[in-house]
């Protein structure tokens, strides 16, 4: 098992930036895929942002050009960071861990998560 805790995630005006950060403890961190979901309120969970073993990342459309994923596997860290924010970015920003060897954008395919962090950019 692999256990996740998130952080750094606050209120901030809208073309503003933030960096995520996801330490990992437990299993091997660098057996896993590693990802990034957000939930607005009233809304589903959305895929954001994965990264493989090996560093190749995936980005959903409403965030390719303006967040960047990466990771630290030496501090078992994920990191996520977010520039030109838009109110729409809004909202609680999970982090979780995949075994999965494909579709590390779907939501189904990752095994763990973490509590949260909330984001809220401000027009």
């Amino acid at each position: 098992q692999v256990q996740l805790v998130e952080s750094g995630g606050e209120l901030v005006q809208a073309g503003g930036s933030l960096r995520l950060s996801c330490a990992a403890s437990g299993r091997t961190f660098s057996d896993y895929v590693m990802g990034w979901f957000r939930q607005a309120p009233g809304k589903e969970r959305e895929f954001v942002a994965a990264i493989s073993r090996i560093g190749g990342t995936w980005y959903a459309d409403s965030v390719k050009g303006r967040f960047t994923i990466s990771r630290d596997n030496t501090k078992m860290t994920v990191y996520l960071q977010m520039n030109s924010l838009k109110p729409e970015d809004t909202g609680v920003y999970y982090c979780a861990a995949s075994m999965a060897i494909s579709e590390y954008t779907s939501i189904n395919k990752y095994d763990y998560w973490g509590q949260g962090t909330q984001v809220t950019v401000s027009s």
